[in-house]
């Protein structure tokens, strides 16, 4: 058998791609996987390009695996960069063997034997394309419901990445997850840039009107199925009935990604966003009027071309009302074929630096004062990995992560892929601690 080295950045759905990467070298191509990359025969780094240090760091990263790899193994480079970037990677990296585009994931067992192979085609057709199986997790899968997307927000440049939007058939969808359950998975991650836009288009015609809504009540269906999430979710589509069902479904985890990304209407309109601080504000009464447990996470990016103090503190506004569980925050970061990439009025980096630490700063004060409401709740916790010091982890419904300490009564063995009740009995501000009451 041949080896793999593998290494993944970015967001879930290049998680996803990596699986789908090894299942395919592992049935095609007699490959296993390895963490020691001087043992490896194919070395393989899957790119994220959403911000620009990641791909400036590119480059010194596939060098030192080149000075790393044992001789004659192979050096590929996969994912969104390969995307925009194309044999301008071979070019400035020679020893690069291949590169490989997001969008076109189900050629892997072919381009790694074409030295200088470059398959970048963002119109690629994936979403009927039966890949082998994969995934990291024994208790958790992912599953892709769409590919691509079909929004225009200014600053992002994965619609010239990852190419339009197309939805997986749901019969791919219900079967691929049918066979996680029967190998063992108890929760479903399904994926997509827009997950609640499913439905909107598809390669064949025949699943004309089939939306989110109705695949988030099919794959509810599925016996052995414990919990269903989701990410992400799009604030522009999020109508009354998607909001319905995410509440009164049982299977369905009561914790949400919505990405605010600015909280001032004007700059939301900058980006070509979409929605309005007040429609934001609106849908998230809404799901927590329904489902007061839900929690909430958020992406948020500061320093946006033109923004004003103003604008910035409407983003501390929302914040403040929302009370986010957790925040992916940034600075805004210029990316090449944005529309963004080429307004005049850009931020200077030392004030957004100061208002990333204001929102930064304001998150930890919030966390530190949610998480002692956590206090003596007691909750229904899946353990799914061994943690430090003689602990069990695993996440609540509204994901929560929660550490217990094996004992006598409870061994790892015990509790590694159960359902228990546990009592909360210390907090920290980005996890619990707990006892078995069950």
């Amino acid at each position: 058998m041949q080896k793999l080295f593998i290494e993944t950045l970015g967001c879930a759905m290049n998680v996803r791609d990596t699986e789908h990467i090894i299942a395919e070298l592992q049935k095609y191509k007699n490959y296993t996987t390895t963490d020691n990359i001087k043992e490896a025969d194919l070395i393989i780094i899957n790119t994220c390009s959403v911000r620009e240090k990641p791909v400036q760091k590119l480059y010194a990263e596939i060098g030192q695996f080149n000075v790393d790899k044992k001789q004659g193994a192979k050096i590929g480079v996969c994912g969104c960069t390969a995307s925009h970037l194309g044999a301008e990677l071979i070019k400035k990296a020679p020893y690069i063997d291949f590169v490989l585009g997001a969008r076109n994931v189900s050629k892997i067992s072919k381009v790694i034997d074409t030295k200088g192979a470059v398959e970048i085609d963002i119109d690629n057709d994936d979403s009927e394309y039966d890949f082998a199986q994969y995934r990291n997790s024994i208790y958790r899968a992912s599953v892709n419901i769409s590919i691509g997307c079909d929004k225009s927000c200014t600053y992002c440049i994965v619609p010239n990445t990852r190419g339009d939007e197309i939805s997986i058939p749901p019969e791919i969808i219900i079967n691929e997850i049918k066979k996680s359950v029967d190998n063992g998975a108890v929760e479903v991650m399904l994926l997509g840039q827009n997950v609640n836009n499913y439905g909107k288009r598809f390669s064949s015609p025949e699943h004309k009107g089939y939306d989110f809504t109705k695949l988030l009540q099919e794959v509810s269906k599925i016996d052995g199925l414990h919990r269903i999430r989701f990410t992400s979710p799009h604030p522009l589509h999020m109508d009354d009935e998607f909001i319905q069902e995410f509440a009164s479904n049982p299977k369905i985890c009561k914790s949400i990604h919505i990405p605010l990304q600015s909280g001032s209407t004007k700059v939301l309109k900058d980006m070509k966003r979409g929605y309005t601080k007040e429609w934001f504000l609106d849908r998230v009464e809404k799901i927590k009027s329904l489902c007061p447990t839900v929690r909430i996470s958020t992406d948020i990016i500061v320093g946006f071309p033109d923004e004003s103090d103003e604008e910035f503190s409407d983003t501390i506004d929302v914040m403040r009302k929302v009370d986010f569980a957790q925040i992916f925050n940034f600075k805004y970061s210029k990316r090449p074929q944005t529309e963004a990439k080429e307004y005049t009025n850009q931020i200077d980096d030392k004030v957004a630096s100061k208002r990333l630490d204001e929102v930064i700063a304001l998150h930890k004060e919030q966390l530190a004062e949610s998480s002692q409401t956590y206090l003596g709740q007691t909750m229904e916790v899946f353990f799914e990995d061994l943690s430090y010091d003689s602990q069990v982890s695993g996440f609540s419904d509204n994901y929560l992560r929660i550490n217990v300490k094996t004992d006598e009564k409870y061994s790892s063995d015990d509790l590694l892929g159960t359902f228990r009740k546990v009592k909360i009995i210390k907090t920290h501000r980005t996890s619990l601690d707990g006892m078995i009451v069950d």
